[in-house]
């Protein structure tokens, strides 16, 4: 079996406009349990990381390298940061923000431009490349928006939440759909 290994340095980072460009992604899945009835319910849970000083609870994403698109992007950061696989999905859009830790040359003032995309696990990893310096909590959907520490990862969930809303409400009404069936990407 071979190591998973993080990429590191910021040689192949892409930039537009002074803002680094990230790509991340919102890891969920459905949790079965029994209601109080008896009967199975699919609870929606995300999974968040903590930052790498250990404050507060983020989204894994990272910088979005120049021999990789957007979508292998997100997925490799959800592998090295999360230790998730999973079935990525259509981006949820675009938010700036500015970063304390991420200024440069190319971005003094730590300007961040991030595409976020809903991704279906299907996969938890025991070991991955950054175990040792974040853990990974699965949150209920409520518990996930109060943890949100900033407007655009708040705007990333809200986003995410919809899309899978409409998902269901197209299965509903469609047997053929269903939230984990739209995937752009099984990375």
């Amino acid at each position: 079996m071979t190591a998973l290994v993080a990429r590191t340095g910021r040689h192949q980072q892409r930039y537009e406009q002074g803002y680094r460009l990230v790509a991340g992604c919102i890891p969920y899945r459905y949790r079965s349990s029994d209601n109080y009835s008896g009967d199975k319910e699919q609870t929606l849970e995300v999974l968040m990381i903590t930052s790498q000083s250990g404050e507060g609870l983020l989204f894994p994403k990272g910088g979005w390298e120049t021999d990789e698109t957007v979508e292998e992007a997100a997925c490799r950061e959800a592998l090295e940061e999360a230790g998730v696989r999973g079935l990525l999905q259509e981006s949820l859009g675009l938010w700036d923000f500015k970063s304390k830790r991420q200024q440069s040359d190319c971005s003094p003032e730590g300007l961040c431009r991030a595409h976020m995309f809903a991704l279906a696990v299907t996969e938890q990893l025991e070991s991955w490349p950054e175990q040792h310096a974040r853990q990974r909590q699965w949150l209920p959907v409520a518990e996930a928006l109060e943890q949100c520490r900033h407007d655009w990862m708040q705007g990333a969930l809200d986003n995410c939440i919809s899309y899978l809303n409409r998902c269901l409400t197209a299965s509903d009404s469609d047997d053929t759909s269903d939230p984990n069936s739209n995937f752009s990407s099984n990375l």
